[in-house]
């Protein structure tokens, strides 16, 4: 008994419309209930085809016009004919009209694409335009039906369309000449602009060119005019309006016209216009002499004033004139389209094509891809973008395919119908999730927004505007002309600085490549700091040091702002190339100012001390402890140079730092030390008690411990003292970073006695043993690591020594005086300036300090505003409390602020800590400039304004300290 026949439906190969089985009947592809035999794979390709019903309807047209049976024939035996034809027939009403009008070029599928057009009269000609964008629209798109031929990439097919319209303006200009009298007594030269121009024409599109005559213009005129007329009546329209004035400037002009208009009028988007030029048609040696007399023009146009604000400028009045309803649609126009790529790429080849002639293409992916690999785009921006054009372009050229109009309108999201055909027609499948059209928005979507988000990041370049200010001549690195100009820059050893350009340069690398797009801004940058030379070598360390870590160039190149920052930085500052080699991340935080200047101050050391709990090896826990204290003092460091933080907030901050290195250190200490037998506190004195740290203060410290139940004073203090030696010795052991001393010379007895006590040893000696001056230098006392209960037990301990509460005798103020007076004349250095010793020096730190501390001495027992470690805190309690004169408090304040601030800005000027301001040089003039004073201006107005300022503070102090009344 044979099997029943299974009924198969049309549907199942995508047919919607209910004529669909009647027409497969008659076109001898369905039998009954199912197939015709050998009908499978042309059913299989019908319904691969972007629109299946509209290609069977155009099949059904075909029968009634063509030779049926030799298509079918060929439909059945021939995988490259039936891809193309049904790919076409499902895509494009307006191709499947020109095969039903012309029956036998259905034959022409079976050709390889030649673009190549005869001379025929018009008719011919249009004809034979249209049979040739047949063939290129079904290579295109046979892969879609037949997955097996082969693809066509975009830039191919572009190429092609770009020659067939090259092609047919050849066509159309020698069936002008025959049309117009006298076309001898006339050269003319066609130059194609525009994506013909740049061999990436789409399918509908005008075609700009731009017309160059010599002999009788009139003539020249009347042909260029004919040839337009041919052109558009056969092929597509040809639109001169790119000329020289545009479509109220002459048609045809010479070739010393067109120099003279563009030498003397031409406005930025005409150079950005010519960047596309190529000449087509007509005299080939006219041709390229007009090439010959505007290139140069078109890369040196990023010299003109305002030329990267233009461009931008323009961009964004093409985008403006986008109807608001329909600017996430507009493939071409809109935020994320066609011209976002386009106007991004075009700007970088102008900018930086200047000095690479890599960069002098017309072609947009392909001056993409040597963007890239120049290393002007980063590789994956440039390859997320290529890859994104290609998309957009293609979804273009699918939607023109579709009636041969020229439109750039993606449809919109509720209309299903269009959507899938659209997708189809790319090659987008449903995924199982979502429809064809679904998918196709999403990957729309996609490619826009990373459109879009690159154009901003490229086109909106800080950098590119660098660059564009650098004269051409001076792009060229390696010139002798370098030597002159880099003399000029203020470089004091030119010769030296070429070499470390050379160096930087040298070679064919991508990296040589960046380093040669970034140096010139970057000569011009460190021609505006201290020290050119010092910034530029500086420069070339960190580079070289840097050079396998792959985002350092891209980071440069692609944030504008951290080249103008880092040479800020390295052209002023010695203290930061070391620490910046060995924490390059800090690099990243100069694209973001919040980021620089970061947390609350008071906060920044608990991602320290959490970073550094996960490690119980000491050693390790320790040169992590370093690592993350190196980062944040180059964090602080830089945004200090940079204004960006207050005095006030880098003591703080520098503060901090080290009470959780401390911190850190002891956790990790008594962790490696097996089972404790005390607890241990640590104990800040001095700046870093104070909270008022700079770049180059030892931390002063002292160590508390209490011995836990059952454990004698003598094992306490043992275990105790030999975590602390850890501490100190892995702290201070020597590093490329600034060094870490841990000075505990504070504490009783000094060097002499024990390096730690326990609490009722400090009491001990404190009740019988105190002097003034330890009570002096205790009121800086703050616990800042360790175990917080006995910190604060310490703080009680001494709180009635620092803060006596009948203040002070007589005689204890003559001693505090008689010490004052013994230090200012004897530990100021031999040969100090004493008007520019920030440290000891007249009306300086010292000054001020002993000041208020001996106000703090007299009277904190009484006002309980000045119980604080802080100066200026205890300034502010002493003039609310009477004691001081607000102007008085005004003078010191100053001074204390500017020889602080000061202070900080020599350690950072010559990398190591030094008291001593500079007289002169350019350790002057960069100490001047981190000050905020003008980098042209005289430096020894600093000067001046220091000596001033502390003159006021010493006299207040002569008067407050060792006047009557205290």
């Amino acid at each position: 008994m044979s099997e029943p026949v299974r009924h198969a439906s049309p549907a199942r190969f995508g047919l919607t419309e209910p004529r669909s089985e009647e027409v497969l009947r008659g076109l001898g592809l369905w039998g009954d209930r199912r197939p015709a035999d050998g009908s499978e794979p042309v059913l299989a390709a019908l319904s691969r085809s972007p629109d299946p019903d509209l290609a069977l309807r155009g099949l059904e047209r075909l029968q009634a016009s063509a030779d049926w049976d030799a298509v079918s024939v060929a439909l059945h035996k021939d995988e490259l004919v039936r891809g193309r034809l049904l790919a076409v027939l499902g895509s494009s009403t307006a191709l499947s009209d020109f095969l039903v009008v012309n029956p036998e070029r259905w034959r022409s599928l079976t050709d390889d694409v030649d673009v190549s057009l005869e001379l025929a009269d018009g008719d011919v000609l249009r004809t034979e335009y249209r049979a040739k964008l047949l063939l290129v629209a079904a290579n295109d798109l046979a892969h879609v039906v037949e997955p097996s031929l082969p693809f066509v990439p975009y830039d191919t097919v572009a190429a092609q369309l770009s020659d067939l319209a090259v092609s047919a303006l050849r066509a159309s200009l020698k069936l002008a000449a025959q049309k117009v009298n006298g076309a001898d007594r006339c050269q003319l030269a066609v130059i194609a602009m525009g994506k013909c121009g740049a061999n990436e024409l789409n399918y509908v599109s005008d075609v700009d060119v731009v017309f160059v005559g010599e002999g009788d213009l009139g003539v020249a005129t009347r042909l260029a005019s004919t040839m337009m007329q041919i052109a558009g009546q056969s092929c597509f329209e040809v639109d001169a309006a790119l000329r020289p004035e545009g479509k109220a400037g002459a048609l045809v002009r010479t070739l010393d016209g067109h120099a003279s208009y563009y030498k003397k009028w031409a406005r930025t988007w005409e150079f950005q216009a010519l960047l596309k030029a190529r000449p087509v048609a007509g005299d080939a040696e006219l041709g390229q002499a007009y090439l010959d007399v505007v290139r140069p023009y078109v890369w040196t146009a990023a010299e003109r004033e305002n030329f990267v604000e233009d461009v931008q400028a323009m961009r964004r009045r093409v985008e403006d004139h986008v109807p608001s309803g329909l600017a996430d649609r507009e493939l071409k126009l809109g935020r994320g389209g066609l011209r976002d790529v386009e106007f991004a790429v075009q700007l970088l080849q102008l900018v930086h094509g200047r000095s690479d002639e890599d960069l002098r293409i017309q072609a947009t992916t392909a001056a993409l891809a040597a963007l890239g690999k120049g290393g002007y785009v980063g590789r994956n921006d440039a390859a997320d973008f290529g890859r994104s054009y290609r998309f957009l372009r293609t979804l273009e050229h699918r939607l023109q395919l579709q009636r041969l109009l020229r439109t750039h309108l993606f449809p919109a999201d509720d209309d299903a119908t269009a959507l899938r055909w659209l997708a189809r027609s790319v090659g987008l499948a449903a995924d199982g999730r979502k429809s064809e059209g679904q998918v196709l928005l999403a990957e729309f979507r996609k490619h826009a927004n990373q459109v879009r988000r690159l154009h901003e990041k490229l086109f909106y370049r800080p950098l590119l505007q660098s660059v564009a200010g650098v004269p051409t001549e001076a792009l060229r690195l390696t010139t002798k002309e370098a030597v002159a100009r880099l003399a000029a820059l203020g470089y004091t050893s030119p010769d030296g600085a070429l070499r470390h350009i050379q160096a930087l340069t040298h070679g064919v690398s991508r990296r040589a490549r960046i380093q040669g797009a970034l140096l010139p801004v970057l000569l011009d940058l460190f021609a505006l700091t201290p020290d050119p030379d010092g910034g530029l070598l500086a420069y070339r360390k960190v580079s070289e040091a840097l050079a396998e870590t792959p985002w350092y160039l891209r980071l440069l190149r692609d944030e504008g702002a951290v080249v103008e920052r880092l040479a800020a930085l390295l052209g002023t500052s010695r203290f930061v190339p070391d620490l910046l080699v060995r924490a390059p991340e800090v690099l990243r935080l100069l694209a973001d100012t919040d980021a620089l200047v970061g947390r609350d101050p008071h906060s920044i050391g608990n991602p320290l001390r959490s970073a550094v709990s996960r490690y119980d090896d000491l050693p390790r826990a320790v040169a992590a402890a370093r690592s993350l204290r190196r980062h944040e003092m180059l964090r602080v460091a830089a945004a200090d140079l940079l204004g960006f933080m207050p005095i006030e907030t880098v003591c703080v901050s520098l503060s901090e730092v080290w009470g959780a290195v401390l911190q850190s250190a002891l956790d990790a200490a008594v962790r490696a030390g097996g089972a404790p037998v005390a607890s241990l506190a640590v104990i800040g004195m001095g700046r870093l008690g104070g909270h008022e740290l700079g770049y180059g203060s030892d931390a002063d410290v002292m160590f508390v411990c209490r011995p836990f139940e059952g454990v004698s004073d003598a094992e306490a203090v043992k275990w105790a003292s030999g975590v602390v030696e850890n501490i100190r010795r892995l702290l201070g052991a020597p590093s490329q970073d600034p060094p870490l001393q841990v000075d505990a010379d504070l504490r009783p007895e000094g060097r002499q006695g024990p390096l730690v006590r326990t609490l009722d040893s400090y009491r001990a000696y404190y009740r019988q043993w105190a002097e003034i001056w330890e009570k002096q230098a205790l009121l800086r006392a703050r616990f800042i690591a360790g175990d917080s209960s006995l910190g604060a037990d310490f703080e009680a301990l001494i709180e009635p020594l620092r803060y006596p509460a009948e203040g002070l005798d007589a005689a204890s103020v003559r001693e505090i005086r008689r010490i004052k007076a013994r230090v200012d004349a004897e530990r100021l250095p031999r040969g100090a300036d004493p008007s520019t010793h920030t440290k000891l020096g007249r009306g300086g730190l010292a000054d001020v300090e002993w000041t208020v501390q001996l106000l703090q001495l007299q009277h904190s027992g009484a006002v309980p505003g000045l119980r604080t470690p802080s100066t200026m805190a205890a300034m502010e309690a002493a003039v609310s409390a009477g004691l001081l004169a607000s102007d008085d408090a005004a003078a010191l304040t100053a001074a204390w602020n500017l020889a602080t601030h000061a202070r900080n800005a020599v350690t950072l000027v010559r990398g190591k800590a030094s008291d001593q301001l500079p007289t002169s040089g350019r350790d002057l003039v960069a100490v001047a400039s981190v000050m905020g004073y003008p980098l042209g201006g005289d430096p020894g107005v600093f000067l001046e304004e220091y000596r001033r300022t502390t003159r006021r503070a010493r006299a207040v102090a002569e008067r407050v300290f060792y006047g009557e009344g205290l």
